[in-house]
């Protein structure tokens, strides 16, 4: 696993606190859940690795999220449930996890990862994303146009020293 099981514990309950902070609560996630989500098998090229998602704040609040909504859905976190989990509540669970990745972000007021998510977001998922339903196109946009907008006005704001 790279870093060991007390680690990998310790930065999923900070980034639990971490979306305390934004009215979000996920359920117990082990570094067991973590490691098989982080290395499961996916149909798109990612090259984000486990240790890039515990490097990562806004990541890790994503990743956690993903998790979230997935193991509400009832399905068991291993290194299959991507693959084994129908695209509608998949994408879902990503598009969830995305909202509350940007949330944390501007709730943070880091307006600067935020743009470069909603980028990613765009052009990754609106864009040139195959796997996509049609049916949550407009969440997908909507996502994108909300917190662009917030993150406009977030980053005209006077900085308070």
């Amino acid at each position: 696993m790279g870093r060991g099981p007390g680690e990998i514990d310790a930065k999923i309950v900070r980034a639990k606190r971490n979306l305390e902070s934004i009215r979000c609560q996920v359920p117990e996630i082990s570094a067991r859940e973590f490691y098989d989500y982080m290395t499961a098998e996916i149909f798109s090229d990612d090259p984000t690795t486990p240790q890039d998602v515990l490097n990562s704040e806004h990541i890790l609040v994503h990743e956690l999220v993903e998790i979230s909504e997935l193991k509400k859905q009832g399905r068991t976190i291993d290194k299959r449930v991507i693959m084994e989990t129908p695209k509608v509540p998949f994408y879902t669970a990503h598009l969830n996890a995305m909202e509350a990745e940007l949330r944390y972000a501007l709730y943070k007021r880091d307006t600067y990862w935020a743009r470069m998510r909603l980028r990613q977001h765009k052009e990754s998922v609106l864009d040139d994303d195959p796997n996509l339903p049609e049916e949550l196109r407009p969440r997908a946009t909507e996502i994108y146009e909300k917190y662009r907008k917030l993150t406009k006005e977030m980053s005209t704001l006077p900085v308070v020293l």
